[in-house]
């Protein structure tokens, strides 16, 4: 597709601003079935507002936007292409990458699907800012890689508060701290949960934008200097829970809300 033909904005899109009773609503169905992860796009359309739109539009009218905007690069097929990273050494963002995701069992068209599922492609507005929130969404598992946080439940949520200061979209923040709440609410746990989400915030404000990076160079990148040149920090009070819920005989297994693969789309 090309995106430069597309207006910044299609005259049918709208911010909802907070809408907390849809949200509440989606989340009890996140809670009842951990796998359904399209409940978490429900919950990121009720709460997207005007702080996520503006930074999507002064990304796309920057020179980087126009360029990666005129590039037209599909990043989930670029992604998912592992045998153009072959070439990558054992220690690049594309080998640490390539690992988590069939550890994982995990593909970038697999979360594509799963967004598609509560909003078709078609139903969408055509418009250069869809293309960033996309962006967003197809970028979501680099934040993993990138961060160190796991899939396990308090891994999800502490990511989420690193999203959240990448994107602001609130009902990422909401699924954050609930996800918190929930862990605490299941395992009893004394491990300080939700300084995990602040420290996940406080990383992900101290970070450069990881959905603004030219995404082919960076998974050329030694991952070490990627996280430096990034200001990307260590998780360390996320280590500490781990270890302390390891100690209390809780595994994480046990404590998966939902996928939390939050789309970033906003």
């Amino acid at each position: 597709m090309d995106y430069t033909d597309l207006p910044l904005v299609a005259p049918g899109r709208r911010t909802s601003g907070l809408r907390p009773l849809k949200v509440l609503h989606h989340f009890g169905k996140l809670v009842e079935d951990k796998e359904d992860t399209e409940q978490v796009f429900h919950i990121i359309e009720a709460t997207k507002g005007r702080k996520t739109h503006a930074q999507a539009h002064a990304f796309i009218r920057s020179p980087e936007g126009q360029r990666m905007l005129a590039e037209g690069l599909c990043i989930p097929a670029m992604l998912d292409d592992h045998a153009r990273w072959a070439d990558c050494g054992p220690e690049t963002v594309a080998a640490h990458y390539i690992a988590f995701m069939k550890r994982e069992g995990l593909s970038a068209a697999g979360l594509v699907a799963e967004s598609h599922k509560w909003a078709p492609p078609e139903s969408l507005p055509q418009d250069q800012t869809q293309w960033y929130f996309d962006r967003l969404r197809d970028t979501h598992d680099l934040f993993h890689v990138l961060t160190g946080y796991g899939r396990d439940a308090l891994g999800e949520a502490s990511l989420l508060g690193f999203t959240y200061e990448q994107n602001f979209n609130g009902g990422i923040l909401f699924i954050a701290y609930a996800g918190a709440r929930q862990i605490k609410k299941v395992s009893g746990t004394k491990a300080p949960l939700y300084a995990a989400i602040k420290e996940g915030r406080a990383l992900g404000r101290a970070a450069q934008k990881i959905a603004h990076q030219d995404i082919a160079a960076l998974m050329r990148e030694d991952i070490t200097a990627a996280r430096a040149r990034l200001g990307i920090g260590k998780p360390e009070v996320y280590r500490q829970c781990l270890a302390i819920l390891a100690g209390e005989g809780i595994l994480g297994e046990e404590l998966t809300l939902g996928s939390t693969t939050a789309p970033q789309a906003a």
